[in-house]
């Protein structure tokens, strides 16, 4: 007999709280050059942005207006 596990169900985020969490990011983490996303950010790492981002949704579109200390492994900007 084959016995089939319950998918687990994760809870959509709307599209509200993905704007404004996209908007704090956009903000937190300014691009080196505006209009050209492969230039990176002048903060932090790609990751510093996606754990800020899911801090965001987890707050429900509402997070503190400082980003989180850049990680130890982040290069300076020239």
């Amino acid at each position: 007999m084959l016995t089939l596990a319950a998918p687990v169900t994760a809870s959509a985020i709307t599209v509200e709280v993905a704007r404004a969490c996209d908007a704090a990011v956009a903000k937190a983490f300014p691009p080196r050059q505006i209009g050209n996303p492969a230039a990176g950010s002048a903060k932090g790492t790609a990751k510093d942005q996606r754990e800020y981002f899911q801090k965001c949704v987890a707050n429900n579109g509402k997070v503190d207006d400082a980003p989180a200390e850049p990680s130890k492994d982040s290069k300076p900007g020239k």
